[in-house]
């Protein structure tokens, strides 16, 4: 029997081949990752993330989980808001990006109600009804089995808790072609010019396009088990923070 495939930006790869496929682009990314997330959003992806941060109502003492948190921006806004009752856990999949977040974070002096986890978001390592809030900034996407991984995310949220996904999504129409040749022509040689990988910013790229649409992922988290799903579009629906609520 032929192996299941899933879809690696634009290609179809085994299942089995696509998380070293993923890990291999972040393992390639990873030194220049914040640099090139400053020039390809023209630094709008730190409003994003603040925003999303404000949506997610932290209280002091709440115990939070950061997936996919690479170099640590929304640990980082987030920290100071548990207080030292509370609990952030920066997780990554790659060690690359866990190692520079680890970094990042002490050099900004933030410690002490912060630690850190390798891990799998379809298999999270953690009990049952752990954390009052989930967050994943632009991981989503990158995630093989996405839907497990929002069941998985779902079974570690404790009754009451919310999960927070930021992610691109669908532009309006009108922002569409503009959209399209910026991150088909210029994306992939800024990823050359700066980070001497083209490859990796055209799957970036790719990964995009192939990620749910807003209703789309809004239904799959109501599928995981989710209640009072929703999202908001942000400059124009080129990315979408969702929401959902374990009750």
């Amino acid at each position: 029997m032929p192996d299941k495939l899933t879809h690696f930006g634009f290609r179809d790869v085994p299942v089995g081949d696509k998380a070293r496929l993923v890990r291999t682009v972040f393992d390639s990314v990873a030194d220049n990752y914040d640099l090139m997330n400053d020039l390809m959003s023209f630094g709008v992806h730190r409003l994003w993330k603040r925003y999303a941060v404000n949506m997610a109502g932290i209280r002091p003492g709440q115990a939070i989980l950061d997936l996919a948190a690479g170099t640590g921006d929304l640990t980082r806004l987030m920290a100071p808001h548990t207080g030292p009752g509370g609990h952030v856990v920066l997780a990554d999949i790659n060690a690359a990006m866990l190692e520079n977040g680890r970094r990042a974070l002490l050099d900004r002096g933030i410690s002490g109600n912060v630690s850190f986890a390798l891990a799998n978001a379809e298999q999270l390592p953690f009990p049952d009804n752990s954390f009052d809030l989930i967050t994943i900034a632009f991981g989503l996407r990158n995630i093989t089995d996405k839907q497990a991984a929002l069941y998985s995310m779902q079974r570690v949220l404790r009754p009451g808790g919310r999960l927070l996904v930021l992610e691109f999504s669908r532009p309006a129409a009108p922002l569409k072609p503009a959209y399209d040749f910026y991150s088909f022509s210029i994306l992939p040689r800024l990823g050359r010019l700066v980070a001497r990988d083209a490859d990796s910013y055209r799957y970036l790229a790719e990964s995009i396009r192939m990620h749910p649409d807003q209703h789309a992922l809004q239904a799959m988290l109501e599928q995981a088990g989710l209640e009072q799903c929703d999202y908001h579009n942000l400059t124009g629906g080129i990315v979408a923070i969702h929401r959902g609520y374990k009750f």
